[in-house]
């Protein structure tokens, strides 16, 4: 009876098994918490879910089924069958494709030579014992369309491009009746045009000679290029730009709202010429004030299926590399026509406010305006007369700044959260060398500007989105920002924890957020700053464009959009349109339409920041090239299987210290706990250890620094005690820097 009690058990087990194997593959194109697999196989009983939980775990751990996200699990791919996926082509050799959440390798032999991002169709194999399944390419369904950058190698013999990019291992032959004038050695831009099952290299075509190799603008167009970005203007879109009339009619001056009366002023980086925003201050008779903040109306130049429309379409954003800006409009429209210049005529699209004196918004109003700037200030001009109370419009700005300074309260009362991490910035000299480093700094002037923003944005957003009840918003584009992982959240507890910080993970949003607030003001200043934010915001969820508003966490604003950039970002240009459709009566746009347009917002904004910060490390690598064998110390900055990162206190410069030349032990990659130990000493280094390394590499082509870890006797391999960190590099008050506006 016994033995056969154990059978029964064993079968019901394995009968469990089953069912949630046969649900998911049922459901194969989704993933499911283990409640709604609990309640597809008919288990509702709460101590029958706690089976159907443990089996998930051992289904995942015996690789039957995929754990997709925390608690989300999906079928594997059907084995032996043909599937659809996107191919992941590596410089490594270790292609795969993912097949809806799950990677599957490919041999470069069954690869068809599919570049990454190619749509394919795969037969994918059944795992042998002991081995992970492959898949192999049997179509290329869908050709991305890509380009390649890299460095011209010529001889009498060969002409080849070799390719910098991370995806693609192989050099590209060049005829020469197709290197478009290229010599040996320099940055070129190629397509692939032939690669045939049989050859181990592509063949392709020279499109673009972009310069001498490290000569910076060579360099520059060849970030943009690797990301696929432009690098210069259609000289169609700039000849339409250049036949547009600026002028402002009496008739459509009639159509608008008359501020030109009105007290109004810009506030922006000392280098911009894209002014986009302006802020206009006037008190009421009641005593109240009346707030306008005014948006350059960029789509009454820029009509809908336009050659210049069609442009911004594609490219969504300007980009900001560290030395240039490449505007999404011509420079015609965004740093003239458009432009919010002083003693100028201008167009605006407009929030207007009343507040009063505790900043709270008593009305308002949204519509088309025509303004008159009285006043350009930098934010050091505008800042200077914050603190002194003296200069042009000093009283404008004292009441604008005690307005926003309690908006922000408010903000971070009910639960915004508050990164205010400092940014690397470059001195450049005329050839584009970095010749100093210094750090971008928020004060007031800034703030200023950025809470008036936020008001509007919001505004702007409810006025569409919040609808009475039993009644449909209209499609509108939403900027939001989802919840963050609950395991990162978790994990940054416990770093912060080794610091001496504690913080609340458990509770509502709003708790949860100010705890990490008050983390964020308590490491202000010390060596451990810059880390412990750089892991609270890997720890959020990135914002993003959509039509399906669920509100902006980080913000904490249940509605928020982007009207306030339309210069500079698409997404603001399709709001401006909305608004103006809908305030007409118009009836609501295709959603779904509306939703692609999204997608490809967000994606080119991804990169657009992903080129950034490739100038970024290039600038770093190219300043630190000149300082091989001095010694500095870092904090480590982040740690991975082939090493740790650490970011230098000086300069903010990060390199990495390969597990190659930790050569007293052999290092295991603890993922859970950020570290290395050593096997033999255990030896550890942590995710915010303090050490001392000395610049041993500065390979610009990888745009990567190698640091070799010492001691202060010159030993490698050994932490520095904890210690309590010293102040940060301290740029001289010419160097401070402001930045452009920051995005939310």
């Amino acid at each position: 009876m016994k033995n056969r009690k154990n059978i029964g058990k064993r079968m019901r087990k394995q009968e469990l098994l089953d069912k949630i194997v046969e649900f998911l593959q049922s459901q194969s194109k989704q993933s499911f918490n283990y409640k709604q697999i609990a309640f597809g196989i008919g288990v509702d009983k709460q101590s029958e879910r706690l089976d159907v939980l443990n089996a998930l775990d051992e289904l995942v751990a015996a690789d039957d089924i995929l754990e997709v996200d925390l608690g989300k699990y999906k079928a594997k791919a059907n084995r032996g069958v043909e599937n659809i996926g996107t191919f992941i082509r590596r410089s490594n050799g270790k292609n795969a494709v993912m097949v809806d959440d799950e990677m599957i390798m490919v041999a470069e032999r069954n690869s068809m030579h599919a570049l990454n991002g190619d749509k394919v169709r795969v037969v994918v194999s059944a795992a042998r014992r002991g081995a992970d399944p492959e898949a192999r390419v049997i179509e290329i369904t869908e050709a991305k369309d890509q380009q390649f950058v890299g460095t011209l190698k010529i001889d009498k013999n060969y002409a080849a491009l070799v390719s910098d990019s991370k995806f693609l291992a192989a050099d590209i032959i060049i005829p020469r009746s197709k290197l478009k004038g290229g010599k040996d050695g320099d940055k070129a831009v190629a397509r692939i045009v032939q690669w045939k099952d049989d050859e181990m290299n592509p063949r392709g075509e020279i499109i673009d000679i972009l310069g001498s190799k490290g000569e910076n603008n060579a360099e520059m167009h060849a970030i943009l290029a690797e990301f696929g970005l432009p690098y210069k203007y259609p000289d169609s879109v700039e000849k339409a730009a250049d036949r547009i009339d600026a002028g402002i009619t009496a008739e459509e001056v009639s159509k608008r709202e008359d501020f030109r009366g009105v007290t109004t002023f810009t506030i922006d980086p000392r280098d911009a010429k894209d002014f986009d925003d302006a802020l206009s201050i006037r008190q009421l008779a009641n005593g109240n004030w009346e707030v306008g903040v005014h948006i350059a109306d960029v789509t009454h130049y820029v009509r809908p299926g336009s050659i210049i429309d069609k442009e911004a379409q594609k490219r969504a954003t300007s980009v900001y590399l560290v030395d240039r800006t490449i505007p999404m409009l011509p420079e015609r429209l965004s740093n003239g026509i458009c432009s919010l210049r002083p003693n100028e005529e201008k167009l605006t699209f407009s929030a207007i406010f009343e507040l009063d004196s505790k900043a709270n918004v008593l009305n308002s109003r949204i519509g088309r305006t025509v303004i008159k700037s009285d006043r350009r200030f930098t934010y050091e001009e505008a800042q200077e007369i914050i603190e002194s109370g003296k200069g042009d419009y000093a009283r404008e700005l004292e009441v604008l700044n005690t307005l926003a300074k309690e908006l922000r309260r408010r903000r971070y009362q009910q639960g915004a959260l508050e990164f205010d991490r400092a940014e690397v910035r470059f001195e450049i000299d005329d050839t584009g060398k970095p010749i100093s480093v210094y750090f971008k700094e928020s004060k007031d002037a800034n703030k200023l500007i950025e809470e008036f923003m936020l008001l509007a944005n919001l505004t702007v957003a409810e006025s569409v989105g919040k609808v009475g009840k039993n009644k449909k918003a209209k499609s509108f584009v939403y900027r939001v920002h989802d919840n963050p992982d609950p395991e990162k959240i978790g994990n940054l507890s416990i770093i912060a924890s080794r610091f001496g910080y504690k913080l609340v993970t458990d509770g509502n949003s709003r708790e949860v957020n100010k705890s990490v607030n008050r983390l964020l003001r308590d490491v202000k200043g010390k060596g451990e700053a810059n880390m412990l934010s750089i892991l609270a915001i890997r720890s959020m969820a990135k914002a993003t464009y959509t039509t399906d508003n669920i509100g902006h966490y980080g913000l904490a604003m249940p509605y928020y959009t982007h009207f306030t950039s339309p210069i500079r970002r698409y997404p603001d240009m399709l709001v401006h349109r909305l608004l103006a459709k809908y305030a007409t009566g118009g009836r609501s746009v295709d959603k779904l339409k509306l939703e692609d347009e999204c997608k490809h917002d967000s994606e080119m904004e991804q990169l657009a920041a992903n080129a950034e910060r490739a100038s970024i490390r290039y600038k770093q690598v190219e300043f630190m090239k000149d300082r091989l064998g001095e010694i500095y110390e870092g904090v480590i900055s982040g740690v991975t299987e082939w090493g740790f990162y650490v970011e230098l206190d000086e300069s903010m410069c990060e390199g990495l210290v390969p597990i190659r030349d930790l050569a007293d032990d052999y290092y295991d990659f603890d993922d859970k706990n950020y570290c290395l130990i050593g096997r033999k000493h255990g030896a550890r280094y942590t995710l915010g250890d303090r050490v001392r390394v000395q610049v041993a590499r500065a390979d610009l082509e990888r745009k990567q620094l190698d640091f070799a870890l010492i001691d202060d006797k010159g030993n490698p391999n050994k932490p520095l005690e904890a210690k309590k960190p010293g102040k940060r590099h301290e740029p001289n008050k010419k160097q401070r820097a402001s930045g452009r506006k920051g995005k939310k």
